[in-house]
Order: C-alpha cells, then structure tokens, then sequence
C-alpha cells in the first residue's frame, strides 16, 4: 500500500518519462521530415530550411496558445462567468482550497449542462479558471464537490493546465508537417535535377514518408498517455488536499454511474475533463487497443489507485 507522498513521487517520475521521450520523438520527427524536405526540393539538408521554418511555426502558434488558451477553451464550450450569489459551494469550496494550497483563487466558470463534469485551463495559477457544468454542481455532494475541486487545483498546481496547452499544439505542428510532407510527395520529386541525391539520402526520404504517415498516431498516443498518468497525480494530490479519499472515490462513482454525454465537449478538449465526457462512446473499442485512445485512465483504475493511500 502506497502512502499520498510515495504516490506522488511514483507518478511524477512516470510523466516525467513520458514527457521527456515525447520531447525526444518530436525533435526526431522534425529532424528526419526536415531533411527529407531538403531532399525532395533539390537542396542540401542543413541550415534554416523547412525545420526552422516549421520550428517557428510551431512556436507562434504554442505562444499563442500560451496566452490565450483558456479564453479559446472557455468561448467554444459555452461557459459563462459564475456568481458567488447562484453558485455559493462553488465560491466558497475554491476560496476555502485556495487558502489551504496558497493559490490564488482561480476564476470559475459554468457550463449550462446537465451532465456532471469540470476541468481547469489557463496558463498558471495567477491566470487559472475552473469551469464546471451545473449538472456537477446539483448531482455532488458537498464532500464530493470538494474531492472534485482539489482535483482541479492540483492541475493548476502542477502546471498540468500549461502542459498540456503546449503537447497539444505541438501534436497539432506534427500532424500538419507529416501531411503537408505526404501532399508534397504525392505530385513527385521537384527541384534541381541535376543533383544527385547519396544513398542516404533516398533511405533517410522514405523512412521520412513512413514516420509522416505514422507520427500523427504516434503524437496523439504519448499525448494522451501523459494526460492520464496526470490524472492519476491529480487524484493524488486531491487527496492530499483535502485529506479525505472518500469524497473522491464517491464523486467518481458518481460521476461515472451517470451515462449522459456532455454535449459542449469536442476532441480537442475531452482530455481537460475530471471524468470522458463522451462516456459510453469510449467503451465502443475492443480491449487494450482501445484503452490506448482514451483520454483518460478507466475509473476502476484510479479507484483503486485512491482507495490503496493510507
């Protein structure tokens, strides 16, 4: 039986990992679809070329994201501004974990939905929002509203919000290389055909063809592996928020037993919910090959995760 620290620990040095080895395959996937690109239009591979262009690319959308993700996530789920005076447990559980973490008081947003759920966005604490939907704030418990709460606060805590705002976008860069890549090669080589390319050369352009076709899958798999092991973390350091694994446990149970999808979510934000809002649609898989697209861990698992603390 794991202790909340040991616990902790265990699953910082997991995403850790995991995110130094996608940091590993997105500087691999630029270098090889990079010099594949010199090749096919004729040029030497080396200097600026596409990968520094595709770099600074990649790096104005991530600083555009940066600041203004959590205005992007908030406008296309619908959320609105919450008042302390409609939603007064909401007020005063964030005020109350806000003062015992030493966190500013993030804002807190809702969404006119019947379907329990929340997440947490923003770039840091001082730039954090909470948004949760009615259906979360009528269906818990106080207890379990808290459990829920510190779960968001602990994203916001371990920067999870900023994490996961950057892997998205650098998914995004992947996937838009890898297919302007295979569009390019679709209408044939072009270039200066005098130049004769090295042998390779011509072996580096088709291992580049076979990682365009395959890097999308592969981004959106480290993706999503890293957004579950943060859930994990975050249920960790809930509890040791509030130090009652109880109320955790009861909010998933509850959160869970409920089948209703939540319509205001999409693909590019399934993974900042506490709990898939798609619900049953996530089950329509077929064992582990559909665990490995799940934005989130099965809930049995963090159960019991939570119920192996002392």
């Amino acid at each position: 039986m794991k202790n909340i620290y040991e616990s902790q620990s265990a699953n910082k040095q997991k995403s850790a990992l995991i995110v130094i080895l996608f940091a590993i395959f997105i500087a691999v996937v630029f270098y090889v679809i990079g010099n594949a690109f010199s090749y096919y239009l004729g040029y030497q591979p080396g200097g600026l070329g596409i990968v520094g262009i595709a770099l600074i690319f990649s790096g104005l959308t991530s600083l555009g994201s940066y600041y203004y993700s959590d205005k992007i996530v908030l406008g296309i789920s619908g959320a609105k501004p919450a008042s302390k005076e409609t939603y007064y447990d909401f007020y005063t559980i964030s005020e109350n974990i806000s003062l015992a973490t030493g966190l500013p008081t993030p804002k807190l947003y809702v969404i006119e939905d019947t379907a329990p759920n929340a997440f947490a966005t923003g770039r840091d604490p001082e730039h954090a929002v909470i948004c949760a939907t009615t259906g979360l704030l009528s269906k818990l418990t106080r207890t379990e509203l808290e459990g829920v709460i510190a779960h968001e606060f602990s994203h916001i805590k371990n920067y999870d919000i900023r994490l996961m705002s950057i892997v998205s976008v650098l998914v995004g860069s992947v996937a838009l290389l890898a297919d302007f890549f295979l569009r390019m090669t679709y209408f044939g080589r072009k270039g200066n055909s005098d130049r004769k390319g090295s042998q390779l050369d011509a072996i580096l352009f088709v291992v580049a063809i076979i990682l365009a076709i395959l890097s999308p899958f592969i981004a959106q798999l480290i993706q999503l592996s890293i957004s579950r092991r943060r859930e994990f973390l975050a249920d960790a350091s809930s509890v040791a928020i509030t130090r009652q694994p109880s109320g955790l446990v009861s909010a998933l149970k509850k959160i869970s037993g409920d089948h209703e999808a939540l319509e205001a979510a999409n693909k590019a934000t399934a993974h900042l919910y506490f709990e898939n809002p798609f619900k049953d649609k996530a089950k329509s898989g077929v064992g582990l090959f559909a665990n490995l697209f799940n934005t989130h861990p099965p809930v049995e698992d963090r159960i019991k995760a939570l119920e192996e603390m002392a």
